[in-house]
C-alpha cells in the first residue's frame, strides 16, 4: 500500500518492464452457510452504503451473509438501493434480546463481533528469517497470533425524515497491528511483536439529498477504498496478501467520504482525508489534504458484474527534516518539498459471477510518486469455486512491477513501519527494480465436525501454497540487506512457501 513513506530513493537505473503473461487462477469464494467465514473481495474493499451489508463478489449469488461477518467485512463499497427504504429496517442485533411484541429501540440494533486468527508461513529455504515483500506474513517459520479483532457497530437505521445514522468502532491486537497503525491513535504504545491498533471509528449518515437514493457519508477513521484484499482475516481469500494490497493501496484513512447514488446501479464517490495511516498536526505527514474520486457500478448484467474505478491524489511525503541515527539509519523526512509533490493511485476492479459457485475477479492498480519518482503497478486475477457450503477453492495470479525498487521494502524491525510514518530512523531493505510474479492456490475449509459442536461462532482453516518469482533476473528473496547495503540482489530469484491460518469468529 502506498503506506510507506520511504526515506531513501534507491538510485538504480529503472529496468524495462518485461512482458507479463496471464497467471491461471483457481478459485476464491467463501462459504455462506456457516457463521464467521465470509472472505470479502467484492467491489471496492471496505466501503459501502454506511452500515449496510453488500454481498461479497466472490460469494455465490444465492449466498446469505454469515452470522459471524463483522462490520469490517460489511463495509465494502457503496451500493445503490431502491426507494426511501434506502436504509435497512431496524432489527435486533446480536447483543440484546428484546422480548417479542415490544417495539424495538434504536439501541436494540447494536451488533458485536469478535475474531481470532493465528497462522504460520513456512519457508524452509530462507536465510533471513523473513518472507521478502510481505507485511503481515513477514515472519518465516514462526507461529504467530495475527489478530484478535473486536467491533461494536450499528447499521445505518432510519431516524425519520429520510435520514439514517449508524456507526462502527473496531480495534485489533496481534502481530498484524505492526503494519496497520494510524499515527496519533495509540500508534506508539507497544513495541513488541504483538501490538494493538484502532482500525475503524466512524459515524455513518444517510441523507435524502440531491439524488433519488440520496447520499451516504462516513466521517472518521476508516479502511481505504481501493483494492480487493482487506485487513480482517475474513476479508480476503488467503492468509498472505498480494503485492498490490501491501504496497500500493492505502489501508487506513481519517476523513470524510461521500457516496452519491446517481442511479440504481451507479454511485459516485468523493472523499478527503489526512493521508495514509496518519492523522493531524505532528501526527500527519505534510498537513496537506488527500482524497478520492471514483465511480462504482453494481449488479450489472442481471446481477453478474460488479466493478469500480477509483483514483486517489495528494502529497504523501513527510515534510520533516531527515534524521540520522548513530548507527546510520535515516528517517523518511524530506523537508518542505513534500508539501508540493503529489502521489497518484489508481484502481480498476471487475468481478464477474460466472454462476452460483464460480466468480472471477480482476484487479489492476497503479502508483506514481512525484517526490521519489517511483512507479509501481500490477494486475491480479482471482478465481473462486464454492464446491460446498463448507469448502471453497481459491487461486490468485499476480504480475507486479516496482520500477525503481524503492516501493517494495522489507521493514526489518518490530517498529520499523510505524517509525517510518513518524519520521524516525528505521531499518529496512529493498530489492533492485523488479517485475514480480506470484501464484497462490489454497482453500477455505470449515470443519463441520468441529463447528457443529461450537456453542458460538465458527472455525475456518485456510492452507495455501505460494510461489513468488522475479521475472527479470533479480535475486531479492530469502536474504536480508544491511544498513550499508540495503539493496538485496544476492538471494534467490524465487520463493516457494507454504502457509496456513485458522480463524474463529462470531
Amino acid at each position: 500500500m502506498a503506506k510507506h513513506t520511504r526515506l531513501k530513493q534507491v538510485s538504480l537505473a529503472s529496468l524495462l518492464l518485461m512482458g507479463c503473461g496471464g497467471c491461471p487462477s483457481l478459485v476464491r469464494a467463501e462459504t455462506s452457510a456457516q457463521p464467521a467465514a465470509a472472505i470479502r473481495t467484492s467491489v471496492p474493499k471496505k466501503r459501502v452504503q454506511p452500515g449496510s451489508v453488500q454481498k461479497p463478489a466472490h460469494l455465490p449469488l444465492n449466498a446469505q451473509k454469515p452470522e459471524g461477518v463483522s462490520p469490517a467485512e460489511e463495509l465494502t463499497v457503496p451500493t445503490s438501493t431502491v426507494t426511501q427504504d434506502d436504509m435497512p429496517k431496524l432489527q435486533a442485533g446480536n447483543l440484546f434480546h428484546p422480548e417479542g411484541g415490544h417495539k424495538l429501540s434504536y439501541w436494540d440494533g447494536l451488533q458485536g463481533h469478535f475474531s481470532i486468527e493465528a497462522g504460520i508461513a513456512g519457508n524452509p529455504w530462507t536465510r533471513s528469517g523473513r518472507n521478502f515483500a510481505q507485511y503481515y506474513a513477514d515472519r518465516a517459520n514462526t507461529v504467530t497470533l495475527n489478530q484478535i479483532m473486536g467491533s461494536l457497530s450499528h447499521p445505518v437505521t432510519s431516524v425519520g425524515g429520510g435520514y439514517g445514522i449508524g456507526f462502527v468502532l473496531e480495534a485489533m491486537y496481534g502481530s498484524d497491528a505492526r503494519f496497520d497503525p494510524t499515527i496519533g491513535m495509540a500508534s506508539d504504545s507497544l513495541h513488541s511483536l504483538y501490538q494493538w491498533a484502532p482500525t475503524q471509528a466512524h459515524l455513518d449518515v444517510h441523507m435524502p439529498w440531491l439524488f433519488r437514493h440520496g447520499i451516504d457519508v462516513q466521517i472518521g477513521q476508516m479502511y481505504g477504498l481501493m483494492g480487493v484484499e482487506g485487513t480482517p482475516a475474513q476479508a480476503r481469500p488467503f492468509y498472505t496478501f498480494n503485492y498490490a494490497s501491501d504496497y500500493i493501496v492505502p489501508f487506513e484513512t481519517v476523513g470524510i467520504v461521500a457516496t452519491m447514488h446517481l442511479a440504481k446501479h451507479a454511485d459516485w464517490i468523493v472523499g478527503i482525508d489526512t493521508g495514509n495511516s496518519v492523522t493531524f498536526g505532528k501526527y500527519g505527514n505534510n498537513n496537506k489534504p488527500k482524497g478520492y474520486f471514483g465511480f462504482t457500478f453494481n449488479h450489472l448484467l442481471d446481477g453478474k458484474l460488479d466493478m469500480h474505478a477509483i483514483g486517489r491524489f495528494g502529497p504523501q511525503g513527510n515534510n520533516g527534516r531527515t534524521l540520522i541515527s548513530p548507527d546510520g539509519l535515516a528517517s523518511a523526512g524530506v523537508g518542505p518539498e513534500a508539501n508540493r509533490k503529489m502521489q497518484y493511485n489508481g484502481n480498476i476492479m471487475a468481478a464477474y459471477h460466472v454462476n452460483k459457485a464460480v466468480t472471477v475477479t480482476v484487479d489492476a492498480v497503479y502508483l506514481h510518486d512525484d517526490l521519489t519518482r517511483d512507479d509501481a503497478y500490477g494486475i491480479t486475477t482471482y478465481l473462486a469455486w464454492a464446491i460446498h457450503p463448507w469448502l471453497t477453492l481459491n487461486a490468485r495470479g499476480e504480475i507486479y512491477r516496482d520500477n525503481t525498487g524503492g516501493i517494495t521494502a522489507q521493514y526489518a524491525s518490530l517498529t520499523s513501519y510505524t517509525r517510518s510514518l513518524s519520521n524516525k530512523p528505521y531499518p529496512y531493505y529493498v530489492a533492485p527494480p523488479t517485475t514480480y510474479g506470484e501464484l497462490t492456490v489454497g482453500a477455505a475449509y470449515q470443519p463441520q465436525f468441529i463447528n457443529r459442536r461450537l456453542g458460538l461462532g465458527a472455525l475456518t482453516i485456510r492452507p495455501e501454497i505460494r510461489l513468488d518469482k522475479s521475472l527479470n533476473g533479480t535475486h531479492p528473496f530469502n536474504q536480508a540487506g544491511t544498513v550499508s547495503n540495503p539493496v538485496v540482489n544476492n538471494g534467490t530469484n524465487n520463493m516457494l512457501w507454504f502457509s496456513c491460518d485458522a480463524t474463529w469468529a462470531f
